[in-house]
């Protein structure tokens, strides 16, 4: 079954007010195994639906649109998808007398704008709103079923429950079998959209391009995969997906939980290793350290951080000599290294960051340009040092975000590095000793 939502209201062009409906309506859709085929917002204009509700019919299963069904003169959903449908539309004495006693209820009188309201089209049927005023319909025509529903978000709720999932339950079973629609995600992390695309070209040949959508934003890759039929097969299949994409993408994938922040996974991994962490931030200005603390009970991993942001405290935090930062430059890869290894001894943590860079607008150079940032981590043996020398685009506060954010995921590799070595050398030993 595919499937249209129709948002209708000027104000819902406008800057100041958000469609929230269609987002309801998605979610109904989805645990029905709906295809949703597109999302349509239209402004009060009656020629402007009636042309869109003409050009659906003959491709959609099910349109439903939100809005239009108030008594004022903007509300044209009722007279333009009557229009449409080359039907009538009738005062419906039944809904009319209902209308009357509801306004009765609160203390108001049926004006002649109210009838309005009582107006049926030829065809349909009455969705009694039970949490308002104006009534819905539905009405089936040629091979299409569609719903008019009104704008406020606690009818479209109520009328969804009462109307929308019945309706769908019924319409969507095969042989008493609910074909829903099931979804799971991967997390990745420092790995352009692109590349990521690259690595899983396999798997849309093997599981089909239209169950797997890759959407990117700075610093993260979210891969959406869903899959649909009778529940052992939804969950067989997104399970043989993941664990394929994971083969695909490697560890980069941080998680695969929609609540769970790299942060969050960073903090994970060092509570279960039982490691704490420090941190000298220069050019993040400790946007590090409020990262790992947005995490409740991050106090068990994560001990402090400093941010030395002049030379002179680099040298009295951090012991940092200032013929080192006259020779190699505050933002090198001797300095991070230095920051790094001098912050984990100084507070006796098991890992170290430091980060140093230039965040601009200003102080940039040729050689050392507004983006350039070293970050390092040093290990709990001080000779596990690992460094980056990256470039981030962007604006100042731009450049901070992903410095912290890739920060982030090179202490989680180290973590995931150290995970894995753990386990080979347990299992390596209980090879010996069973054998």
């Amino acid at each position: 079954m595919k499937a249209t939502i129709i948002a209708l209201g000027s104000e819902l062009l406008s800057t100041t007010k958000l469609d929230k409906n269609s987002l309801h309506i998605t979610e109904a859709l989805e645990l029905f195994g709906v295809d949703l085929i597109g999302k349509l917002t239209i402004g009060d204009n009656e020629k402007n639906i009636s042309k869109a509700i003409k050009q659906l019919i003959p491709h959609t299963d099910l349109i439903i649109t939100t809005g239009g069904l108030g008594p004022t003169t903007d509300d044209v959903t009722r007279s333009a998808v009557a229009e449409a449908l080359g039907k009538s539309l009738l005062i419906d004495p039944k809904i009319e007398e209902k209308l009357r006693h509801r306004l009765t209820l609160v203390n108001r009188k049926m004006g002649e704008i109210n009838c309005k309201q009582a107006m049926m089209i030829e065809g349909g049927t009455a969705l009694e709103n039970m949490c308002g005023i104006a009534p819905g319909i539905c009405i089936e025509h040629q091979e299409t079923t569609i719903f008019l529903l009104p704008g406020v978000p606690r009818e479209v709720d109520h009328m969804i429950e009462t109307y929308l999932n019945p309706w769908l339950k019924k319409h969507t079973s095969e042989n008493g079998i609910q074909k829903r629609i099931e979804r799971t995600m991967l997390k990745i992390a420092c790995i352009p959209e692109s590349e990521i695309e690259e690595r899983i070209l396999p798997a849309y040949k093997e599981f089909g391009r239209e169950w797997i959508t890759i959407l990117g934003s700075p610093g993260e890759v979210i891969l959406h995969l869903k899959a649909q039929g009778e529940e052992t097969h939804r969950k067989t299949k997104l399970y043989t997906m993941q664990q394929r994409l994971r083969e695909l993408i490697g560890n980069d994938v941080f998680s695969d939980q929609a609540d769970w922040s790299l942060e969050k996974a960073v903090g994970h991994l060092l509570a279960n290793q039982q490691n704490t962490l420090t941190t000298a931030e220069s050019c993040t200005g400790g946007l590090l350290a409020e990262r790992l603390t947005r995490i409740s009970g991050s106090s068990d991993y994560f001990l402090g951080g400093i941010v030395p942001y002049s030379n002179k405290l680099k040298t009295a935090l951090l012991g940092i000599k200032k013929e080192a930062m006259q020779k190699h430059g505050v933002v090198s890869k001797p300095i991070a290294i230095a920051m790094a290894q001098n912050v984990r001894l100084q507070y006796q943590s098991d890992y170290g960051i430091g980060l140093t860079g230039i965040a601009g607008p200003s102080g940039g150079s040729a050689t050392k340009p507004v983006g350039t940032i070293h970050i390092a981590l040093a290990g709990p043996d001080d000779k596990t040092i690992t460094h980056h020398e990256k470039f981030f685009p962007g604006n100042r506060n731009s450049i901070r975000s992903q410095a912290a954010h890739w920060a982030l995921n090179m202490l989680r590799q180290a973590l995931h590095i150290h995970n894995e070595v753990s386990a080979k050398t347990k299992f390596s030993h209980n090879a010996v000793r069973d054998h």
